[in-house]
């Protein structure tokens, strides 16, 4: 199930991309090429290298749960962490099971901008595609 998100304000994973776990867990979640680049950009627009993509998963929405995608300084107790070329993804203990296997890509046509996640873990999705259960 594909959600379209655009909570980093302002397809699928290459296999060439170099993935090293860094931290005692590494989750499944995975960045494409165009997504690390993306954030590669914004997080030098914010000028700042201590800061961290957190990939997490809350309730809310039509559907029960929505992802949420922001980036954190902050280590927290039982994190999941993987590196993408220099692109720290993180999640956080309890969303890693929702998690596991979605994929992250970024869009950039005149129909649509923005991060998108697909995840085989969703059992279906609202008709407006920001939520999933």
């Amino acid at each position: 199930m594909s959600t379209s998100t655009e909570a980093i304000s302002t397809g699928i994973p290459a296999e060439s991309t170099t993935v090293q776990a860094t931290g005692p867990a590494a989750h499944g979640v995975k960045l494409s090429e165009v997504a690390a680049g993306k954030v590669r950009s914004l997080l030098e627009q914010e000028g700042r290298t201590d800061l961290r993509l957190r990939v997490a998963v809350q309730p809310g929405g039509c559907s029960g749960l929505i992802y949420q995608l922001y980036f954190d300084e902050r280590m927290l107790d039982g994190d999941a962490v993987r590196n993408y070329d220099g692109v720290e993804v993180v999640v956080d203990k309890m969303s890693v099971p929702y998690l596991d296997g979605a994929s992250i890509d970024f869009e950039d046509t005149i129909a649509k901008q923005g991060f998108t996640i697909d995840n085989p873990n969703a059992g279906g999705s609202c008709a407006c595609g920001d939520s999933f259960h």
